[in-house]
């Protein structure tokens, strides 16, 4: 069972799960925490491997991770917890997983809000995990993974975010990340059908206007799915949430309101 960490409104029934992105944790949230439980129940989970979220004894011996596997965890826990439906909220790739979820088990999704969403790998985002591929059992996972932070959020003013995920980075051990850098070789087909079936569920794109690897196709998928909407937050990188939490804040919960 992945650890979480669950916040009770004394009326609200609504509840908002987060998921964070590879790399991080929970703590990602500290930003969101405070303002959403004013309003909402709230989930926070570390993703398998991730935070107080250590590897189980069966995955010791089961190097085989997919986002189907990963997806299941959540539903465990919202399951463990009664939650029949949720609003979900994630980040990079807890957006993938978000979707997926939503994919198979449409019930228990109210809404998604997909900030620094991944829709598409362009060319330079091919090139960096074809990289990565080839050096991750050779490179120590901390000096990847603050290469690939630092191409994915190269300006002064995203500095914040790489070193909030540096950070929790260093708690992964190399053969966590390396497990879950495999999950790359399913993304490309996976992200594919996301951006061709529409899922008819509420879903905000929060995006900043300085995602240069993932905002453009993420436009193009806005445009074409009925219920998606597209917010970018100007002076923002790849991880709205902490960069510009105030407007992230103010924008999620309002479009929660709506759904």
């Amino acid at each position: 069972m992945l650890n979480y960490s669950v916040y009770h409104h004394p009326e609200n029934r609504t509840w908002v799960t987060f998921v964070h992105g590879a790399g991080g944790s929970s703590s990602i949230w500290f930003k969101q925490v405070r303002e959403f439980r004013k309003h909402f129940n709230v989930l926070l989970l570390d993703l398998r491997g991730h935070g107080n979220s250590k590897p189980a004894l069966k995955d010791a011996f089961n190097s085989k991770y997919t986002f189907d596997s990963i997806t299941e965890d959540i539903v465990k826990v919202i399951d463990k917890e009664y939650i029949k439906e949720s609003h979900f909220v994630g980040i990079s790739l807890g957006t993938i997983l978000i979707r997926n979820l939503a994919e198979k088990y449409p019930q228990r999704v109210q809404s998604m809000i997909m900030g620094g969403a991944i829709m598409k790998l362009n060319f330079r985002s091919q090139v960096l995990m074809k990289l990565g591929i080839v050096f991750k059992s050779v490179i120590p996972y901390m000096l990847l993974y603050k290469f690939f932070a630092f191409i994915i959020m190269p300006k002064k003013n995203h500095k914040q975010s790489r070193l909030l995920f540096a950070n929790e980075a260093k708690k992964l051990y190399q053969k966590e990340f390396v497990r879950w850098f495999r999950l790359t070789s399913e993304i490309n087909p996976l992200l594919r059908f996301f951006r061709a079936k529409d899922i008819k569920i509420p879903t905000l794109y929060v995006m900043g206007e300085e995602d240069y690897l993932f905002l453009p196709s993420v436009k193009k998928v806005a445009t074409t799915h009925k219920l998606s909407h597209l917010f970018v937050i100007k002076n923002s990188g790849h991880v709205v949430n902490v960069e510009q939490p105030d407007v992230f804040n103010r924008e999620t919960i309002a479009f929660i309101g709506r759904s």
